[in-house]
């Protein structure tokens, strides 16, 4: 039944929180400082051209993302609109399926399919103009992980 929960299409939790940084140690560093928190991932993610540290809140995450330069879609953010909140990201189990649920219902999408993200998930964004402003990342953890 489309739109049932065990579809697979149907968000879980909120999974993280991007936030555009200019330095991503200086960031770091006041997150730790202000909250307490240490990262608990670190990755380069080369295809999306950012680094990234992220810090785990409850079964969440707070995901600080510095671009790897300026031509990239952090980088031309960063220069457009300045620190700040740059996506929300949904957790799913099945991306695709939740692409085809979104397709379907005419929200316009970044990613005409998954691709690989951070930590191992699969992952694909929804353009802004679908939710009201903001940036949507669809995220599914790899086989075995919940």
């Amino acid at each position: 039944m489309p739109g049932h929960a065990s579809d697979g299409a149907i968000p879980t939790q909120i999974d993280h929180v991007g936030i555009a940084v200019l330095d991503l140690e200086a960031a770091v560093r006041v997150y730790h400082a202000a909250l307490g928190l240490e990262p608990v991932h670190r990755e380069r993610v080369e295809d999306q051209g950012v680094d990234e540290a992220l810090f785990a809140v409850g079964a969440s995450y707070v995901q600080l993302l510095a671009p790897t330069g300026p031509d990239t879609p952090v980088g031309r953010f960063l220069a457009r609109r300045g620190e700040g909140v740059h996506h929300v990201g949904y957790r799913v189990s099945d991306v695709e399926a939740t692409l085809a649920r979104l397709r379907q219902a005419g929200v316009p999408l970044v990613d005409e399919r998954p691709r690989p993200g951070s930590r191992g998930t699969t992952v694909a964004f929804v353009h802004p103009t679908g939710f009201r402003g903001v940036l949507v990342e669809l995220v599914q953890e790899p086989a075995g992980r919940p």
